[in-house]
């Protein structure tokens, strides 16, 4: 998308005041770009769409504080940031995205439980909003409208310390929900404090690794033993490539890993790269390496099937290998042998910690 088509469609976003127009204009971004996808360079491309995506949401936040208003409930009692977590919160959305999302405000003087209620009701519209504008909720129920993921600051700490001292695999799976958490909107100190306690816990609490590493090698890279992709046996997806689960997942969970043990903050699997070679964790070489991977799973999880439910942007993140050229194929192998060597790796550095 040229510069100032893009520039004027993010002007409209910002000016939009009714949630029907963000939807209309979500509509012409998706369009837009996704007739740019094979032609454009993969960074570029997710850092534009990325950006419309964070415009959208921000309006939809902003269109629902003004309705809280509207219906006599006021405006924010107390500082707020609106998170965004998963593929959210890492910038790496797709043109198709879900909601992944919480909230964390400041801790109330006075009357919590109004001031609880207030958030409550305002995430509700948020939610509705984003809905309207297609984004599908969370199906794990990680959304802002869930009181559990909507909280003050004090009960976050308190929230994450439970959640660090009886790691359960629902709990492990939380915290590194957290990890990926990054301020959409709002007061980003109040993110920063946020962080700032997962990673004093984290430091409490080093057993924990243990239970993240399991959780990170969970889902295996599509490549068998003797180099052939894995496809799926059956279903109306036989034949077809899980490219999220079997490609794009395992590296970002083994990349974060690798983050989280040495206290780096930045949420986008590049940059957690470039920030692991920063400090020496890994060789600019392997970094290389990664980050050439990485691009190709970004590619071809923009490529996979779409499908349009309910008004909802969404798809299943699996790729017909008949969508592939051989080059293309052939890269693939090749990352997904760099991704197993990752694994590994994780695996070998975690499990030395602890020998």
């Amino acid at each position: 998308m040229s510069d100032p088509v893009r520039l004027q469609l993010l002007k409209q976003i910002s000016s939009a005041d009714r949630v029907e127009e963000l939807r209309s204009l979500r509509d012409q971004v998706h369009q837009q770009m996704e007739a740019l996808l094979l032609t454009s360079s993969v960074e570029q491309f997710n850092e534009q769409l990325n950006e419309v995506h964070d415009a959208v949401i921000r309006r939809s936040i902003i269109l629902a504080e003004a309705e809280m208003a509207r219906m006599g409930n006021g405006f924010p009692p107390v500082p707020y940031a609106y998170l965004l977590f998963g593929s959210g919160g890492r910038k790496e959305q797709t043109l198709t995205s879900d909601q992944d999302s919480g909230i964390v405000y400041r801790d109330p003087v006075a009357d919590s439980a109004e001031v609880r209620t207030y958030f409550i009701k305002l995430s509700v519209l948020i939610v509705g909003n984003l809905q309207t504008v297609g984004y599908p909720p969370c199906e794990g129920n990680v959304l802002s409208r869930n009181p559990e993921w909507n909280l003050s600051i004090s009960e976050w700490g308190r929230k994450l310390n439970q959640w660090f001292k009886e790691p359960s695999w629902e709990a492990v799976r939380y915290l590194l929900i957290i990890a990926d958490g990054r301020c959409v909107y709002g007061e980003h100190a109040l993110l920063e404090e946020l962080k700032n306690l997962f990673f004093i816990d984290m430091l409490n609490h080093q057993i924990i690794l243990q239970r993240m590493l399991d959780n990170t090698m969970r889902h295996k890279v599509l490549i068998g033993f003797f180099g052939q992709l894995l496809k799926e046996q059956y279903g109306e997806d036989s034949g077809s490539l899980d490219i999220k689960y079997g490609a794009y997942i395992p590296m970002v969970n083994a990349i974060r890993l690798l983050s989280v043990q040495v206290g780096i903050q930045e949420t986008s699997t590049l940059q957690r790269i470039k920030q692991l070679v920063k400090i020496g964790r890994i060789s600019e070489a392997d970094a290389e390496a990664y980050g050439h991977a990485f691009r190709i799973f970004l590619r071809l999880r923009l490529m996979t099937t779409e499908q349009n439910t309910d008004g909802f942007y969404a798809d299943n993140g699996k790729l017909s290998s008949r969508k592939l050229t051989k080059e293309m194929t052939d890269e693939l192998k090749n990352s997904l042998r760099v991704g197993k060597k990752l694994q590994r790796t994780v695996f070998k550095q975690t499990m030395g910690r602890f020998m």
